[in-house]
Parts: structure tokens; C-alpha cells; sequence
């Protein structure tokens, strides 16, 4: 049995700091608030506890009556991933139509203004940029998510967000160590595994990771992945072989550790998220993020008191804890320091001057419109005419099924833009449940111009047969690539957005209206 130098409170209140659960609600419940009185300094909100930028500045200053220097977190990458934004779509793009631009400055900008809009809501721990390159176009997860394919790209857009968020006085968190790119499984769903050598993972997967290290992190995400070359028997998450040896002792890092969602089933199906989470912090993590799907006091108090066990148990050394917690705290310090500066008294409402949905000025509008990738047909004639759309047209939708990062309540798209533009549009979502989808697509749309907005149609056999057989009718068919545009562009009309965020969709509509 362990001898501890500190007392069981102090030991308890450590097993508290280092976790990051989620709740439910649009007020910070009851439970919540006497946790953090206790100890826990981090908290992660998701778009279930967001309505609007006064309601979440109300909630983060609800919170920091309980503790000053909590640590609010949010996962708010922009583009298809976004919790400000979720019932509209955000009003910045995402990495990749970042890095298709490749303007270092632009995405230094957009990041700066991500992070005011979060700071002035109250929030100072983002869980992003993520720094994965994309090497496989197939993967299921990441994809227009990553800044791209070419590591040293993916390494300068990751340095340049960093820096912007955090001039916002946001801490940045980078992900998904030591690199999830290259993954064909979701890691919500089941363990992903990439077999390839060290020499291959230090030149590709790497990269960014060192480039986010010198650019000052504040924190880095790991990965439920396994990496066979690094250590193969646990993943990323629970392998000391990677989180000290690989991240803090070869590669120098020092800020804080976090943890991917312990309930996703790449940690949850095999160790539970109680073992997960000691496994985790005795490999080097120092925060454990649970709550996408867990998210209440019974799940903390299972974990705080796993963690206490462990320890008195002499599973867990009392003395990583104690650096975990120090660790979390240090940043929360960090974040304190920082809004004191800023000349903070506390968040306000975020100002949306000069950046309001389809403003000229928007920062997030004009990176959207510089990303567009567009195609016009080689042979256009009268017959398939690539000019574009004056009157309205019917925008056919092919929907696949939305992963869990992204999630489904987030609207996409170009319809309800072209629809401002174009009144009388009309539209429908088409899935791979529709076997004869060009047939009704081409019932639906009458004489109507057909819009076709597709999202990573190398990935979805069945959306590229409708999208073929649709052409084949009518060949003047716009198509809108809003995923990874990986497909040679087809269609009269061919326009990658590289991302379904609002701002892309607006984008895209305006070159379909020729506006």
C-alpha cells in the first residue's frame, strides 16, 4: 500500500482537475457547479449548450463565479465541425479549404477571429487545429477536416492557426497525436490501426506535431489509434511509449496533455472508460475529455474515484496525478493571465460587426470564396451550357451518412443560399437508400437547371452511379463538390468548395447565380 504526503481531499481534488466532462443543458446544472467548487477546473461544451453567443457568455460567466480560472473548452474547428454555429452552419471554412488557398496570413486571420468570437463568449480552451494529414483520401473521419495531404503545408497552416487562435488569447489544442491521417476507421466506432514504419510516421504524420510544438501549443490531443512501429499493443491514448517517450521526452513537449473522448468506442469497447482513463493518465496524459455522450455526475464520480483508487492501489504513482493536475492548472492560470491582460473583466457577448453571414467583410466569407476550385466543361456548347444559373433551379442533395465529429444536426449545402439568390428553388436529399435516385431527381426538377451537391463522392459508389447517370440526361447539371474533391471534376459546372461550412455554401452559390 501506498504512503501518500498529501492528504486524501488534495488527492481527490487532483483526480477532479484532470477531468473535462461534458452536461447537458444550456445552464451549467447544479452538479456541475459543486464539482468545480471541489476541484474540477475544465469543463467541455458541445452544441447541445450553445443557443445563442449571450446565452453562452451567461453559462461561461455562470461557471466562473464557481472558479475564475476555469477552463471552458469547446470543439470548434470551423467548417464541418462547429459548436458556435451548429444549427446554422459556421461562418468560417474549415482546414482544408485553408490549405487549399495555402495564404499562411489567411489562415492566421481566420483562426484570430475564431478565437475573439470564443474569448468574448467566454470560452479559452479550443480543441483544435487538427494537424492530421490527410494521406488517405478514403478516410472515413478526418478529411476536410485535415489541412491537406502534403505534411510540410499541413505543418505552416497548423503553426499559423495556432498562433492566430491564441493571439485571441484561446488555447489552442492540436490533434489527433501522433496523427489519425492516415486511418480507414472511425475512431468513435471501433480502433483504427496504421501499419507503416518509423521513418514513414517521422516524415508524414510528424510534421505538423513539430511544427505546433515550436509554434507554443498550449495543449495536444492524442489519438485512440494503434501505431504498431510506436507500440503495438496500446493506442496512442494509453501508451507511455508515445505520450512520454515519443511526445514529451523525444519531441520536447510541455504543455498540456488531452485525451480524445474516453467513450469513444476505440478506448470504451476494449478497456472501459474507468481503465481507459487511469491507463491513460499513467502514460502521460493530464486531462481526460469525456462527455460527447457522457455527460453527468455519476460519470465523473466514477472517474474521480477510479482515479483515486488506482492510486492507493499503487497502479497510478500519486506523483503523475499530481503533475497531471498541475499541469491542467497551469494552463487554466495561463488562460486567467491572458484575459487579465486582454483588459477582460469577464466574457461578453461576442460582436459580430463586420462579420455577420454574407457580409463582404466577413474574414471567413472571403477565405470561402478564395478555396473554391472551379471547372467548366471543355466541350460547352448551347446544349451544355456552363454559364450560370439565372433562374431557379432544383438543387438535388446526395446525403451520406454524416460521422459523429461532424454530426447531423448541422445544416449544409447550397440550397438555402441559391434560394436567396434565386427565389422559387427548390430542393431534395437523396441517400444511397434511393436506388433509382437520378430517376427522381429528374422527375423532381422538370425543365428546371439540376444543381448536384455531392460530399466526397470517391468514397460513396452509390453517389457517384446517380450523380453519372444523372449527367448522362442532363449534361448542363451543375455539380458542387463539397467534400474532398479527390473525383475529377464532371458536370458543365464543376465547383469544389473543399467544405460544407455555411460560408462555403454561400460561396459556391454565388458563382452558381453568377452573382
Amino acid at each position: 500500500m501506498t504512503t501518500f504526503a498529501r492528504g486524501t481531499d488534495t488527492l481527490t481534488r487532483d483526480a477532479l482537475a484532470v477531468l473535462q466532462p461534458g452536461f447537458l443543458g444550456t445552464a451549467a446544472p447544479d452538479w456541475l457547479l459543486r464539482r468545480v467548487g471541489e476541484g474540477l477546473t475544465s469543463v467541455g461544451l458541445f452544441g447541445r449548450n450553445i443557443a445563442s453567443p449571450g446565452q453562452l457568455a451567461a453559462l461561461t460567466a455562470q461557471l466562473r463565479a464557481e472558479r475564475d480560472d476555469v477552463l471552458v473548452a469547446i470543439d470548434e474547428e470551423g467548417g464541418d465541425v462547429t459548436r458556435l454555429e451548429v444549427r446554422s452552419g459556421s461562418s468560417f471554412p474549415g482546414n482544408l479549404a485553408l490549405g487549399a488557398v495555402d495564404d499562411t496570413e489567411l489562415t492566421r486571420a481566420v483562426a484570430r477571429e475564431l478565437g475573439r468570437r470564443l474569448e468574448e463568449c467566454g470560452v479559452n480552451l479550443n480543441w483544435a487545429p487538427s494537424a492530421d494529414v490527410n494521406s488517405n483520401p478514403g478516410n472515413p473521419v478526418i478529411g476536410v477536416r485535415s489541412f491537406g495531404a502534403d505534411p510540410q503545408l499541413v505543418a505552416r497552416h497548423t503553426a499559423a492557426y495556432i498562433e492566430g487562435l491564441q493571439s485571441s488569447g484561446v488555447a489552442a489544442c492540436t490533434k489527433h497525436f501522433p496523427g489519425h491521417g492516415d486511418t480507414a476507421v472511425d475512431s468513435h466506432h471501433a480502433l483504427p490501426r496504421i501499419d507503416v514504419d518509423l521513418a514513414t510516421l517521422h516524415a508524414r504524420e510528424l510534421v505538423p506535431f513539430r511544427a505546433a510544438i515550436a509554434a507554443g501549443s498550449k495543449s495536444v490531443m492524442s489519438a485512440h489509434i494503434l501505431l504498431p512501429a510506436l507500440d503495438p499493443a496500446r493506442p496512442a491514448t494509453l501508451s507511455p511509449r508515445i505520450l512520454t517517450g515519443l511526445l514529451r521526452e523525444e519531441l520536447g513537449y510541455e504543455g498540456l496533455v488531452i485525451t480524445d473522448g474516453m467513450e469513444m468506442q476505440a478506448i470504451s469497447a476494449t478497456y472501459g472508460i474507468e481503465r481507459g482513463s487511469v491507463l491513460a493518465i499513467a502514460a502521460g496524459a493530464d486531462a481526460i475529455c469525456v462527455g460527447g455522450g457522457l455527460a453527468d455526475d455519476e460519470t465523473v464520480l466514477r472517474l474521480r474515484d477510479a482515479l483515486v483508487a488506482a492510486v492507493r492501489d499503487g497502479e497510478l504513482p500519486e506523483e503523475r496525478l499530481a503533475d497531471a493536475a498541475a499541469r491542467v492548472r497551469a494552463l487554466a492560470g495561463w488562460t486567467r493571465q491572458t484575459r487579465g491582460a486582454r483588459g477582460a473583466s469577464g466574457p461578453g457577448v461576442a460582436s459580430q460587426e463586420g462579420t455577420a453571414p454574407g457580409s463582404e467583410t466577413s474574414i471567413g466569407l472571403v477565405a470561402a470564396r478564395r478555396a473554391l476550385r472551379i471547372t467548366r466543361a471543355a466541350d460547352a456548347t448551347p446544349a451544355t451550357p456552363a454559364a450560370p444559373v439565372t433562374s431557379a433551379p432544383y438543387v438535388a442533395a446526395f446525403t451520406p451518412v454524416a460521422n459523429i465529429a461532424v454530426g447531423d444536426e448541422t445544416p449544409w449545402g447550397v440550397a438555402a443560399e441559391l434560394a436567396r439568390l434565386l427565389p422559387g428553388t427548390e430542393t431534395d436529399t437523396y441517400s444511397s437508400e434511393n436506388p433509382t435516385a437520378a430517376t427522381q431527381v429528374l422527375a423532381a426538377a422538370g425543365d428546371r437547371r439540376i444543381v448536384a451537391v455531392v460530399r466526397d463522392i470517391h468514397r460513396h459508389p452509390w453517389m457517384g452511379a446517380a450523380l453519372d447517370a444523372l449527367l448522362a440526361a442532363r449534361p448542363e447539371t451543375v455539380v458542387v463538390e463539397m467534400g474532398v474533391p479527390q473525383a475529377p471534376p464532371r458536370g458543365a459546372l464543376h465547383i469544389a468548395t473543399h467544405g460544407a461550412a455555411r460560408v462555403c455554401g454561400l460561396a459556391a452559390a454565388e458563382v452558381v447565380a453568377g452573382v
